[in-house]
């Protein structure tokens, strides 16, 4: 199991996640991404990164609503392919996906 960030965080990078994650598996560049990304390898499934989230963007893996499901993939391809995990975020984005 990872957690996942999902859309929520697109644009907002309040980045309380990052302050506490305790292995520092969450990620991102300033001024190149428009999300935070959690590493699916580095993430040890402690949810502090949850409940510090002040937007409700990051959730457990299997928990994630169906409509994020592909943040699961993106957040993986971020570490893998970082402009292709962009244009990902972009194409979401674009489609306008909600998560309520």
């Amino acid at each position: 199991m990872t957690y996942i960030i999902t859309n929520a965080c697109v644009d907002v990078q309040d980045q309380s996640c990052i302050e506490v994650c305790p292995v520092d598996c969450i990620h991102f560049e300033e001024g190149a991404d428009r999300m935070c990304y959690v590493h699916p390898d580095e993430c040890i499934d402690c949810a502090a990164c949850e409940s510090a989230c002040p937007v409700g963007a990051i959730f457990a893996e299997e928990q994630a609503p169906a409509e994020a499901a592909e943040f699961t993939a993106i957040n993986a391809l971020w570490f893998a392919d970082k402009a292709a995990a962009r244009a990902k975020v972009e194409e979401v984005a674009s489609r306008g996906l909600s998560i309520t």
